[in-house]
């Protein structure tokens, strides 16, 4: 059982996808650089203010971590799970998540961060 309410460990989770996340971000910037789009200034320009967008979000997310007296540390990672100390308020507690559901959450991540923030219908049922 779980000592972290389910708040502050979705704030932690957080931690774990936001930095994922702006990798994924400068990773493809570097490949528009490289790729053969006839415009790619605009496809470079959406994903620039969508890092900056998303490092405003884990800016805030550590500001509330270390108020909050969280912290995380990934402390194992081999092919199918990484595994990840928790600390809160004292307590530690591991957790270890499945590489692949890492991956599909930071590709959810990324489709809401590039265009389903701005549709209507996903702005109700946000999952940031």
């Amino acid at each position: 059982m779980s000592n972290i309410p389910s708040e502050s460990r979705d704030l932690l989770e957080k931690a774990i996808y936001y930095p994922l996340l702006v990798k994924v971000l400068e990773r493809d910037l570097i490949g528009i650089d490289k790729s053969p789009l006839k415009l790619p200034k605009p496809y470079k320009e959406w994903i620039e203010h969508t890092l900056i967008y998303v490092q405003k979000q884990l800016y805030t997310i550590k500001r509330d971590l270390k108020s909050q007296g969280m912290k995380i540390q990934e402390v194992k990672r081999d092919e199918l799970f990484t595994t990840y100390l928790f600390v809160y308020r004292g307590y530690e507690e591991y957790h270890s998540y499945f590489n692949p559901g890492i991956r599909n959450k930071v590709e959810e991540l990324l489709a809401y961060h590039l265009y389903k923030r701005f549709d209507s219908e996903s702005f109700l049922n946000r999952s940031e």
